[in-house]
Parts: structure tokens; sequence; C-alpha cells
């Protein structure tokens, strides 16, 4: 769910234009983030209840917040991820006769109809496929262009500077979407719930050792992304584009320069493979995750079980987000920043509300977490937190 935007754009883009030192952010925001999710996974796995249900039992207060951030990630994240889709299938099958607003259209309906028909099940064996076939590519990418060596710098290079309001806009960006967003927490245990309505509930400990086994393949991934960024493009001054279609010309030339030409329709198919997931993935969640906020404020309706409910919501996001993208046309760089920033402010504050939730009565002593894992969480929501004032007094001052 995560290996989408926040790896094929800003992962390339981080080692491309900072160079190696991205690594640390990539790999900070990985660690720093992590409680988040897991307690995702250990508050469902105990309870079997979501998240969301457990934020209601905190209050209130607390489901508002949530719905609040969910209305405002509905009109940029989906929006975001269709306009990067559109322009991998552009460049794929050179279609440069179809506008970004027409592929984004096509996609919108395509992904409904396999949402609405397919179900949990195709969404989970299609991504697991296509993960694999990305993390085979990644690896023959990253390991000829480590052994070919980085891009000889041009003559008088000047590295670009990452502490000016520029480049904290892009490690915020960069951070907000690494590996995802924190507010997808409760996309894991929503999936979890339908999961394991197919198959035996598996223990706490089992659930755990799957998501930390995908947590790992997904920050390992992100690195391999900002590495062939480095190698490749890093000194050159070459810039890679915000226009959706140029990027993902520049991205899949990448790949082929350092493998051949042969493997141009290898890498081209498993990286719109991959962003096509993650839009299946983000417009499966967001449309559970509403229907679930409006059963817990709105009792009477039962919105979550019923699947005329959720083809309604499918396709009702699908038209919200394909008029955002006809409104901001093919410049996927403002709907990413409007995106990546709403995501990173909000975090520290989804971070602290799951901890409640994990932490609460709601679980046995004995299923809560570790000292050492909230220890690990008060750190990540500090320095979220700290980032996050010290971008706003740049921007002020």
């Amino acid at each position: 769910m995560a290996i989408g935007t926040s790896h094929l754009v800003l992962s390339t883009k981080a080692g491309a234009q900072y160079g190696w030192i991205m690594v640390i952010p990539i790999i900070l925001s990985n660690i720093l983030k992590y409680p988040f999710f897991e307690f995702g996974v250990r508050y469902t796995s105990v309870t079997n209840k979501t998240l969301i249900e457990g934020y209601l039992n905190r209050g209130k207060g607390y489901l508002w917040f949530y719905a609040g951030i969910t209305l405002l990630t509905t009109f940029t994240i989906l929006a975001a991820l269709y306009t990067v889709t559109a322009g991998l299938f552009i460049n794929l099958f050179k279609v440069s006769n179809s506008s970004i607003v027409t592929v984004a259209l096509w996609l919108f309906t395509l992904i409904s109809a396999i949402l609405i028909f397919g179900k949990y099940k195709f969404l989970e064996l299609s991504l697991k496929f296509v993960v694999s076939i990305l993390f085979i590519a990644l690896v023959v990418t990253t390991v000829l262009v480590l052994f070919q060596g980085p891009v000889q710098h041009i003559p008088n290079f000047e590295p670009t500077p990452i502490f000016n309001e520029v480049g904290l806009l892009f490690l915020i960006g960069l951070m907000g979407w690494m590996p995802t967003t924190v507010e997808a927490s409760s996309w894991i245990s929503l999936w979890s719930i339908e999961k394991w309505k197919n198959q035996e509930k598996p223990s706490l400990k089992e659930s755990l050792q799957e998501f930390n086994i995908g947590y790992s393949i997904t920050a390992i991934l992100a690195v391999f992304f900002m590495i062939i960024g480095w190698f490749t493009l890093y000194g050159t001054n070459i810039q890679l584009s915000n226009n959706a279609v140029s990027f993902a010309d520049q991205v899949v030339l990448l790949f082929t320069e350092h493998i051949g030409s042969w493997a141009y329709i290898f890498i081209a198919i498993s990286a719109f493979a991959t962003m096509f997931s993650t839009c299946m993935t983000a417009h499966d969640a967001v449309t559970r995750v509403s229907l679930d906020i409006l059963d817990l404020l709105i009792p009477t309706k039962q919105l979550s079980g019923s699947k005329i409910a959720f083809g309604v919501g499918v396709l009702l996001l699908a038209l919200i987000n394909f008029i955002v993208i006809a409104a901001f046309g093919a410049n996927m760089g403002d709907l990413v920043a409007l995106a990546t920033f709403v995501s990173f402010i909000v975090a520290p504050i989804i971070g602290y509300m799951n901890l409640k939730n994990v932490t609460s009565n709601d679980l046995d002593p004995k299923y809560r977490p570790s000292k050492n894992l909230k220890l690990l969480t008060y750190i990540g929501i500090l320095f979220l937190s700290c980032f996050s004032l010290y971008y706003f007094y740049t921007v002020i001052f």
C-alpha cells in the first residue's frame, strides 16, 4: 500500500537533488513512524475493533478531528496518485495525444469497477504480485547502478541547499509520505477486519510478524529508489519534472539506461503497476474509512456493511478527485506538495491518538506496547512536532 508516490516520486527526487544525505530522513522517518502503524495492527488484533472505533472510545473530539483530516486528504491524496499514474500510462503506451485528465478519467472508471466487483481479496492478491515484480526490478537496477558508480559531476557543481525554505518544504513532503501518511494506520486496521472475514484470525504475534516484514521491505525499497536517483542524476543539475508525463519518462529512462533498452517494457509496466495498485488501495481505504466514520457519527445508518454504500462511496470519491485533477491539470507537484504537507502536520497528532488507543483499558496490560516502543513513539511525536514548528518559523520570519 505504501509503495507509490513516496517511493517512485519523492525518494527518487531526494537522491537526484540532494544526494546520499537523503538516506538519513528516509530511514529516520521509517523508524520514527513505525509505532504509529504498529499500533494499528496491535489494537485491531487484540480488540477486533478498528482504530477509528478506538478514537470514538477516547472521545468524540478524537473522531471529529480524524474525520476532518479524512475530508482534507480526500481532495488531495487520490488526485495526486491518479495524476502520477496517468502520466506513467501516457509514457508507457505512447499515447501523447491523450491528456492527463482524459487518462485519469479512464483510470477512475476502471479502478472503481475493480473495487466494486473485485472486492478486497482481489486487491490483496494483486498487490502482492505487483510488489514482487517491482522488488526484483529494483534489486537488479540498484545492483547495476552501484556497480557502475555515481554519474560524473558537472564542473563547478554546487550541492543543493537543504535547510532553506525550498529544501524544508521538500523534506516535509518526503517525510510526510514516508513510508506513507500516518492517518493510513487506520486503513490497516480496517483491512485486517475485512481480511479476517475470509480466513482464520491470526494471533497478535503472527499479525505483527507479517506487518514487520512488509514494513521492512517498504523501507528498503525507498532506499533503493533514493540510490538510483543519487547515482544517476545527482551532480548533473538535471531536474526531475513536476509534469506527470515528463517525470514518468525520466524515471523509466533512469532504469533502462543501467539495465538496457530491452528492459524498457518490463520496468515501465512495473512502475505503472505499482502506481496503479497504490491508487486501488488508497481509493478502497478512503472509501472504507469514510463509511466507518459516518457509521460512528450516525449509528442508525450502518453504511460500512452495505455493498451499495461502498459502491456509491467509490464512485463519489472518483468524481470528486477527477474534478480536482481537471482543475490542477498535469502539475502533480502542487497536488503532491499539498497532500504531503497536510500529512506531515497531522502526523504527530495521529500518532498520539494511536498511542492513547493502545495504552487504554481497551487492551489488557499484557498486550500493550513495551516501554521501549512507547519511548520511540514519544521521540517520533516530539521530532515531527519540532520539525513542523521549525518550518513555520522559517516561513514567517
